[in-house]
């Protein structure tokens, strides 16, 4: 039986919402900046849908961040095992980053897998999903890049939602949010490096009982020399649309924040594959004038 700490708001099985309308998606979308986004021309979104699944049966697909290496792009992401009722994380690639081919699950555990907050650091490759079920954020290494990946070690205790990673400053800082259900708790965690001792910071959590800009909503990134935060829109609704900030103030005793003016950056489509939220981002410089993301986007049949 699926834990109860392990429900993850984007199952069906856990919504308001009739089963067979809950459904979420993956796109591209593309601009002049991470601020600055829209369908990517040319690209029939959404690139990838259950139906794209071949290796087991999926209800739906979310979640995705992707990596440039050795001139193929890799998309992970969560997917919904209509069997189990459990999130498995999933691989896609693509030449182009526009068009995109499933591949296979690559990460399976007996709790839900969500998240797969993917990077490169010290020539190795890394996975932080969300792993509510186990009690504890988890990190995973690549042991054969994409498709086969170890756990390391449980960084911080706890059920997380969305960990969300980034190494600044000469520090690594962790965001969560630890109230997974109400989505309305931010906490803030760091280390001197990946892999050692977590402790969580004097000023968390940095926000509660806000629902509309608490919960993390993609990759952490690095921008113009300000670091960018993207945060999930949970008000009135779970995954309603993803909001910006900038970071302004990080070190070992202080945080500071301000909603950019772009800000939401993503919203609902109106009509289609994405009409009813859109929920996550992870945006990536092709070069000097032009940024590409994958996103997820909600249908409600």
């Amino acid at each position: 039986m699926k834990p109860t700490n392990s429900i993850d708001p984007e199952s069906p099985k856990n919504s308001s919402h009739d089963a067979k309308s809950w459904i979420w998606s993956i796109g591209i979308y593309a601009g002049k900046s991470p601020l600055h986004l829209a369908p990517a021309p040319g690209v029939r979104n959404p690139v990838l849908s259950a139906r794209d699944v071949t290796d087991i049966p999926a209800r739906f697909v979310a979640d995705p961040f992707m990596l440039p290496v050795d001139g193929l792009w890799h998309m992970f992401f969560e997917v919904l095992n209509d069997g189990s009722g459990l999130g498995e994380i999933g691989l896609a690639t693509s030449h182009d980053a526009l068009t995109w081919q499933y591949q296979q699950i690559v990460l399976q555990e007996p709790f839900h897998l969500s998240y797969p907050y993917v990077f490169q650091w010290n020539g190795d490759f890394y996975m932080v999903p969300e792993t509510l079920g186990a009690g504890a954020v988890r990190l995973y290494r690549a042991a054969s890049f994409p498709g086969k990946w170890t756990f390391v070690q449980d960084l911080v205790a706890g059920t997380h939602a969305d960990p969300s990673l980034v190494d600044f400053d000469e520090q690594w800082w962790l965001f969560t949010c630890p109230n997974p259900h109400k989505h309305d708790t931010l906490s803030l965690y760091s280390a001197a490096h990946l892999t050692s001792k977590w402790t969580e910071h004097p000023m968390s959590p940095l926000i509660t009982a806000n629902p509309r800009i608490a919960r993390p909503g993609g990759r952490l990134l690095l921008y113009d020399g300000k670091l960018l935060r993207f945060t999930q829109d949970c008000f009135p609704t779970y995954g309603k649309q993803v909001r910006a900030f900038e970071i302004t103030e990080l070190t070992s005793t202080t945080y500071k924040e301000h909603e950019v003016a772009e800000s939401p950056v993503l919203t609902p489509g109106g009509s289609g594959w994405n009409d009813s939220g859109m929920h996550h981002i992870d945006p990536h410089r092709i070069d000097n004038s032009t940024w590409l993301a994958c996103v997820d986007g909600l249908v409600d049949f």
